[in-house]
């Protein structure tokens, strides 16, 4: 599996990628990389997405997860930029409960990529984030996009 590790306004990220497609997105460095095409792509979008450049990521994906994990990551991956979904409204549009809906959210391999800060809590609340700082990551990622709370 080859990776590449490089700065972000977040600190360091390490992405993975298997057979052609991106499989991970880690927060923090892991040594001894080494950059393929479709990693240097992968950050150059990322790179583009952090200056306000890029809206939507184009890159093959293979996240490891069950079908459902599957089913919830594509679903997010149809949230725009710079808009929101709750965990309801996901639940109803794969036929699940919002529960499992932030179950699958926190086992998001590509985090960032398969934008699960996208998705609220009833009410807009900001629910919860498993990435990197949690909830000010989360913050950062939607203020980034020009999301405001109304």
């Amino acid at each position: 599996m080859s990776h590449l590790s490089f700065p972000s306004p977040l600190g360091d990220i390490t992405l993975f990628e298997y057979q052609d497609a991106l499989v991970a997105l880690d927060w923090g460095r892991v040594d001894g990389g080494e950059e393929t095409s479709l990693l240097a792509t992968a950050r150059q979008q990322l790179d583009d997405y952090f200056d306000g450049k890029l809206r939507r990521f184009s890159l093959p994906l293979a996240p490891d997860g069950s079908a459902f994990q599957k089913k919830v990551w594509t679903a997010i991956e149809r949230i725009p930029y710079g808009q929101v979904s709750s965990y309801g409204s996901l639940a109803h549009e794969v036929d699940s409960g919002p529960r499992a809906i932030g179950g699958a959210c926190g086992r998001n391999p590509i985090p960032i990529i398969v934008p699960c800060h996208r998705v609220l809590g009833s009410g807009g609340s900001l629910g919860g984030y498993s990435g990197l700082d949690g909830l000010e990551t989360k913050r950062f990622l939607l203020s980034l996009e020009g999301w405001r709370k109304s």
